[in-house]
């Protein structure tokens, strides 16, 4: 039978058309349809057991597309105790949106098709369901409510996930990194800069990693008395030192009130300064606005006096409040969800949000500690408490000072020393449990941002693309990984995360063909970035990946590398063409020769042909092709490469039916799109010369794996 009469189906069967009578191929599609829409639902019934059973389980279900009220998809809404499923029955697609990522629900106005309920994701993802039962609805909402915040921090998703992939091991990627080894990177310890022990057991701070590096002319005594004139003990310690000996610490707003004074203090720093020889100040760097500083010494906090500090120079830079880029980034996210927007009322509207004033804010801090240091003079840098605002700014001028920390190993180790062993509250910020909501505030989605805006005004120095950005804010919120769990290192290691649940840098290195820059080039020692206004983003990537419905739209990366792979297949492929040809034009012309040769022999040449020399010439012609086949056997289905890829914009449901917010892959022989489930394995083309394992699909592989069978 040929192969064209045949199909696998996604269950495995092998189907075959019955006859060739008017209407049956038209039945054996139907029969296909309906194959591959059970197999989808057989998928999300195993989805479901393993997340656990369904809680809640509603037939008749609209989804309504975010711009276009009109649009509808009528399916299946599954309420698991991790995701809520939405079924698309006559698209055949799945719809996922994880428990965890939901930031708020709402219910609308009832109306005459049903009850909608709207769900708003801190991945900005925004979705409406309507649910033609009151009750049902309510039932939905409230345990909405419940599940997408749970009350103990155990009960989030990273205790009860497990990977679908037997690739990524619990332990994959938990010693990744070391404190004490990326300060040894640094030449730390050295003879101005040592350990100290005495917050082996979070004694001294508790919100500070357990290794803190000092200036090693300082007493004990000098550490605890500085540490008590620190809001929440967060005395002044290294977090970078330069190559020039300028280095980065980081602190937490002294308890001065109207016109307290430590001696302890003022005597750290005045260490802090000695460890810079060839600098004689240093600048104190006060994130927030004077107003806000000023204000905080009606609590007893506020900011140091001049007046006791010698050879410092003090500067304040004015990033507002948790609160304030709260109340703006909702006012960007409501801006986003608004239909039919004229010009004038976008771009207002995001003027008064006042986001990207607060972004490019961050920036220039960040970028004036960078200056600073560059030229040699050391910065001590403290906003309130020091684990919001002084974690954006220490991060981002090391990032610009470091070409280590833009690639994206020491990107992670950025991430891991500024912010999470110095204490960023990761569960408060992003709301993972139920708690105080004006804790929330977009603390690292702002840092994320203005990386990604580094990478828009200098895109060959990141190593890392603007797709790892996104998979990282989202795995911040999403919970599935322990990573960022919990608000500080001694509070992660009370949870034995690392035991417990997987790591998100063992994700990354599992997926890290993905989140790689093609135009990277690691030229740029220092950053000088231009922060001019008209450099600074809209980024919709970010805020509107949405817009075209509930999967994201694709990357400007992933067309990139893309392009580049298939040009690579290509490539490939002419030259195993080359060398065929190669191979022909060599065997022709040695028979030419060979003709040649018996034709004009002495013998040939002194008596007239006879019929016996002419048969021996044809025959040994014949015998040099013959040769030939012999040897070069032809192409057959298995040499055949993708001459087109098909668009990653609108790539065809897999077989599967898997969720089309993963990342698609092009199969290299056939040249269409498919999932990770799909494309799992890589193998030798027999149409490349290389030879090098590619990705196909299931299908390809078969006919591969068929080919060499039949070869061998």
């Amino acid at each position: 039978m040929a192969e064209k009469d045949r199909f696998v189906s996604p269950a495995g069967f092998r189907l075959y058309r019955l006859s060739s009578a008017p209407g049956s191929y038209s039945l054996f599609c139907r029969f296909r349809s309906w194959l591959q829409r059970e197999a989808a639902m057989a998928k999300v019934a195993r989805q479901q057991q393993q997340d656990s059973s369904v809680i809640k389980k509603i037939e008749n279900v609209r989804m309504l597309d975010r711009y276009n009220a009109k649009k509808t998809s009528a399916g299946t809404l599954y309420l698991t105790a991790t995701h809520l499923i939405f079924f698309d029955t006559e698209n055949n697609k799945e719809s996922w949106v994880l428990l965890m990522h939901i930031g708020n629900v709402e219910k609308l106005p009832i109306t005459t098709t049903g009850c909608p309920i709207l769900i708003r994701c801190k991945t900005f993802l925004s979705v409406t369901f309507v649910i033609p039962k009151e009750r049902d609805s309510h039932n939905i909402f409230t345990s909405l409510l419940v599940l997408c915040q749970p009350a103990k921090i155990e009960d989030l998703y990273c205790f009860l996930y497990k990977s679908n992939s037997d690739k990524i091991s619990k332990s994959a990627g938990w010693d990744s990194f070391n404190l004490e080894k990326e300060y040894k990177r640094m030449n730390v310890p050295n003879e101005s800069w040592s350990l100290t022990t005495l917050n082996q057991d979070y004694q001294l701070c508790d919100t500070y990693p357990k290794f803190l590096f000092v200036p090693s002319s300082v007493s004990t005594s000098i550490l605890v008395g500085s540490s008590k004139f620190r809001s929440k003990e967060r005395l002044p310690v290294l977090t970078y030192l330069h190559s020039n000996k300028a280095s980065i610490c980081r602190c937490a707003q002294p308890l001065s009130g109207f016109n307290a004074r430590c001696m302890e203090d003022e005597q750290l720093l005045t260490c802090i300064l000695y460890t810079n020889p060839g600098s004689e100040y240093m600048y104190v760097v006060d994130t927030r606005p004077k107003i806000n500083a000023m204000a905080n010494r009606a609590t007893g906090k506020g900011y140091e006096n001049e007046n006791f500090y010698d050879n410092i120079k003090f500067n304040f830079l004015g990033i507002e409040n948790i609160h304030v880029m709260r109340n703006s980034l909702s006012k960007v996210v409501d801006l986003c969800e608004q239909r039919n927007l004229s010009m004038s009322q976008f771009i207002g509207g995001l003027d008064s949000s006042g986001w990207l004033r607060h972004i490019k804010t961050i920036l220039d801090t960040s970028a004036f500690i960078c200056q600073a240091v560059n030229v040699g003079k050391s910065v001590v840098v403290h906003c309130s408490d020091g684990w919001d605002r002084t974690a954006q700014v220490c991060s981002l001028a090391s990032l610009m000072l470091d070409p280590y920390y833009r690639t994206l190993q020491g990107f992670q180790a950025l991430i891991e020393k500024d912010w999470l062993a110095f204490g960023h509250k990761f569960s408060d910020r992003c709301g993972h449990i139920a708690g105080d909501s004006k804790e929330v505030s977009p603390v690292f989605t702002q840092f994320i941002e203005a990386t990604w805006q580094l990478t828009m005004i200098q895109p060959t120095t990141f190593e890392f693309n603007e797709r790892f950005l996104l998979i990282l804010h989202d795995h911040v919120t999403s919970c599935q990984f322990g990573t960022f769990i919990g608000n500080c290192e001694k509070e992660r290691g009370d949870l034995k995360l690392k035991d417990r649940t997987f790591s998100f840098w063992g994700y990354v290195e599992e997926h890290k063909k993905e989140f790689l820059n093609p135009l990277y080039s690691a030229q740029i020692e220092t950053m000088r970035p231009d922060l001019s206004p008209q450099n600074i983003r809209f980024w919709r990537g970010m805020y509107c990946r949405f817009e075209n419905g509930v999967h994201p739209r694709e990357h400007i990366y992933d067309i990139l590398l893309a392009t580049s792979e298939q040009t690579k297949s290509l490539d490939d492929h002419v030259k195993f063409l080359q060398k065929r040809l190669s191979y022909f034009k060599r065997k022709i012309t040695d028979g030419a020769d060979m003709v040649k040769n018996s034709l004009f022999s002495k013998e040939t040449c002194i008596e007239p042909m006879s019929y016996n020399k002419e048969d021996n010439i044809i025959q040994s012609m014949n015998e040099t092709f013959d040769n030939l086949t012999v040897m070069e056997p032809k192409l057959d289905e298995a040499h055949k490469v993708a001459i087109e890829w098909k668009s990653l914009r609108d790539p065809v449901s897999c077989e599967c039916s898997t969720d089309s917010s993963t990342k698609k892959y092009h199969c290299w022989k056939c040249g269409n799109v498919f999932c990770t489930r799909c494309i799992d394995m890589n193998v030798s083309l027999p149409g490349h010369l290389s030879q090098d394992p590619v990705p196909v699909c299931h299908g390809c592989r078969k006919i591969v794996t068929r080919s060499s069978t039949e070869s061998s």
